[in-house]
């Protein structure tokens, strides 16, 4: 069932950090660890969000604030390695954090409003079998992150600032359960919390991105059928984003839990597919007008064809139902807001 695990790979590329809780986007899988032997792989998402909203003025309308999250993309490299049969290493590297926000119709009360944030993850991860059921993992996190924020209101802009690199460590830790006569793993993953601190321009940025907890699952339940599916815990109630000058620009009063649930099938030796649901429940409450929606509900397919050579070609596609939401201080009605994403994977076992 090997090449049935890769399809689930695929269809995490196209988690989309537009509407996850807090600015999550990669999911910080560590999945790579258990891959056998010599492994690596590149991978590429890109996220293409429709989110609109209306501000109702008590005199002069409705104004429409157009598509106010841009289309992006992310990047991911893994390599995995066994040092001997009881030791395993892993480098992963990802984009787990990130918001893109641009409100650039005329008229709308934000017009000129913009925020970026994008990220970088290095975890070194090393894995021990106690024996060929249990492991443990555990290794150090790198962050990197860089940002802008642009505040404007009714044509009169307010603020700005452009945030330079700035860098946090933090470590994850793990244990797993497998049964490989079924295909069967239970990893509980452990990230911890990370700071940041950009110099900026102006204001300079202060962050916290939160620990989190991940339960990953799989089994077979069939010939040539696999379960997967995962539960992800993250403390966005002690999350923030503040500028020393600006003060706060973004913030989360509620912890979020995230979950998906899909089925692979092998159909040949070369050939495979899934399918997978993701929903994310709605908080309530006014969200900012940096992060206008709240919780999802997703639709994912994914194929992978491995070669005879051992390369993994595998794509990924997810429709995104976007929660809606209220925005704070200015009361715009975001709701019917959607978004497609797409991931592909290249994978080489050696």
């Amino acid at each position: 069932m090997k090449n049935l695990l890769t399809v689930g790979a695929a269809l995490m590329l196209t988690t989309t950090a537009a509407y996850a809780g807090g600015i999550d986007r990669s999911g910080q899988s560590v999945g790579t660890i258990f891959e056998q032997g010599t492994y690596v792989e590149l991978s590429y998402g890109s996220v293409m969000p429709s989110v609109s909203g209306t501000f109702t003025h008590p005199f002069a309308g409705d104004f429409a604030s157009g598509n106010a999250t841009p289309s992006y993309g992310s990047v991911g490299l893994a390599f995995k390695t066994d040092v001997n049969e009881k030791v395993s290493l892993a480098l992963i590297i990802d984009q787990p954090f990130g918001a893109d926000v641009n409100y650039d119709t005329a008229g709308y009360v934000l017009t000129g409003t913009s925020a970026n944030v994008a990220s970088t993850a290095i975890t070194v991860l090393g894995n021990y079998k106690f024996n060929e059921n249990l492991s443990v993992h555990f290794g150090p996190r790198y962050l990197s992150a860089s940002g802008h924020y642009t505040a404007v209101a009714n044509g009169v802009p307010l603020y700005s600032s452009t945030y330079s690199s700035g860098s946090g460590i933090g470590y994850v830790a793990g244990a797993a359960y497998q049964r490989d006569d079924i295909a069967l793993r239970v990893a509980l993953t452990y990230s911890s919390a990370i700071d940041l601190a950009l110099d900026g321009t102006v204001g300079d940025m202060n962050a916290t991105m939160p620990q989190s907890v991940n339960l990953e699952f799989q089994s077979g339940v069939a010939a040539n059928t696999l379960v997967f599916g995962s539960i992800r815990w993250a403390e966005w109630s002690e999350g923030h984003i503040t500028d020393t000058i600006a003060g706060e620009l973004v913030s989360w009063d509620d912890d979020v839990v995230t979950y998906s649930l899909g089925v692979g099938r092998k159909f040949s030796d070369s050939i495979s597919g899934a399918i997978s649901i993701g929903h994310e429940k709605a908080l309530g409450g006014a969200s900012s007008n940096l992060s206008p929606t709240d919780g999802y509900t997703s639709l994912s397919v994914g194929g992978t064809y491995t070669m005879a050579s051992g390369i993994e070609l595998t794509a990924g596609v997810r429709y995104i139902l976007a929660g809606d939401t209220t925005t704070e201080t200015i009361g715009a009605v975001f709701e019917d807001n959607s978004a497609v994403a797409i991931g592909v994977k290249v994978a080489y076992t050696f």
